[in-house]
């Protein structure tokens, strides 16, 4: 266990200090952010640092290693900001991920085996890109149960834009059967639309290829597919037809078939203000949301979705910025309200008070709102709204 371990630095220090009073951090000191003064003892191979810490259990030596091995570190991170719309000097994103690549070879430190013949750098290889990969996979609007389906549903991706029966190609790759595949590209063809879409070719690699028809949410996929259509077309129906009509157009959908017309088609605000004479552009969108709300609730009384309903309680301006506000909220449409205190100048919230319904252990509601709030644009945190998931 590495709690075993040391991590006494005493006689050396970071060569590039980071000024956190400044504008932040700069690249070159981010990608040098491992580097020591004065330079560590000279070994003919970087390996000696590993088999170093791990016999004197002191993580001064993984120090060493990583004062050498940044160079090739900052290399790969790049190459995946490359391949992942090509962000590469976001600079406090890359050093996000470099400290995650930093964490995951610690962990796997343990697990290294000299015996095996292997240096660490080798045996670190896969390792590094797994917490790349897990770090994308945190930041990105859809989330898979693991890591590795993860891996698959992006091996889907390329099997689709590369092949004439990604099925069949995704079952003998995996040696698994149909059924499951067909649950794969069930999965692909929903989140496709959700955001570019970077897969990986065969051998794990990125294509840089993006597989989205567009960079906007398409919400119809995301409903037709993601949700049982049988409880999508009930709910539907119990709207009246100003509702039903708004939906169809904006979405370019026909509920009756389920038929998805082009995204480009859909009705706009102005288009749908004409059609309901006497209406403007900002009352048909209006409208619009209303219906959407109105459709969500429905949704959740099926038990096709789970949804948590926020109103904006107070807030603290600073400077004309929103620095603390407080949220009532209610879990799926029903019961006593909850209430979330958030402070944006650190980024943390509170829950105060559960509400009725919200699960003890895990807040899931609570916590959704949370997560929402938190990455809303400052001037634009909503007054009131409902925010639907699965």
């Amino acid at each position: 266990m590495l709690n075993d371990f040391t991590w006494n630095m005493t006689g050396y220090i970071p060569k590039h200090r980071v000024n956190l009073h400044g504008d932040g951090i700069p690249p070159y000191v981010a990608e040098r952010i491992f580097q020591l003064e004065p330079k560590p003892p000279q070994v003919d191979s970087l390996n000696e640092y590993i088999l170093s810490a791990l016999q004197e259990k002191n993580l001064l030596y993984f120090s060493f290693f990583l004062h050498h091995y940044e160079l090739q570190l900052n290399k790969r991170i790049k190459s995946f900001l490359g391949m992942d719309g090509g962000d590469l000097y976001d600079t406090d994103r890359f050093l996000d991920i470099k400290l995650s690549c930093r964490e995951q070879m610690l962990q796997k430190l343990m697990d290294y085996d000299p015996a095996k013949g292997a240096e660490y750098a080798t045996y670190i290889f896969p390792f590094i890109r797994d917490a790349m990969l897990r770090f994308r996979m945190g930041e990105e609007k859809w989330s898979v149960s693991s890591l590795t389906n993860y891996k698959m549903v992006r091996s889907m991706a390329w099997l689709c834009q590369n092949t004439k029966d990604a099925v069949s190609e995704f079952a003998k790759k995996y040696n698994c059967d149909l059924a499951l595949a067909e649950e794969y590209l069930k999965v692909v063809r929903g989140i496709r639309n959700q955001q570019p879409f970077y897969v990986t070719d065969e051998n794990g690699e990125e294509t840089g290829e993006d597989v989205a028809l567009d960079d906007t949410w398409n919400y119809t996929d995301i409903l037709w597919n993601g949700i049982q259509a049988e409880k999508v077309q009930r709910a539907f129906e119990k709207l009246n037809y100003r509702e039903q009509t708004l939906l169809e157009k904006r979405l370019a959908v026909y509920m009756a078939c389920g038929r998805v017309s082009s995204w480009k088609d859909r009705a706009t605000f102005e288009e749908l203000a004409v059609k309901f004479e006497g209406s403007t552009a900002s009352g048909a969108e209006r409208a619009y949301r209303r219906a959407v709300d109105k459709l969500a609730e429905l949704l959740v009384a099926e038990g096709a979705l789970h949804a948590v309903w926020l109103k904006q309680v107070s807030r603290t301006k600073r400077k004309k910025k929103i620095v603390a506000a407080i949220y009532e909220y209610q879990a799926d449409c029903d019961g006593e309200l909850g209430e979330i205190s958030l402070n944006f100048e650190d980024s943390t919230a509170e829950i105060v008070r559960l509400a009725d319904w919200d699960t003890v252990k895990t807040n899931k509601f609570a916590i959704r709102a949370i997560a929402y709030l938190l990455n809303c644009e400052n001037e634009k945190l909503p007054k009131e709204m409902m925010v639907a998931f699965e």
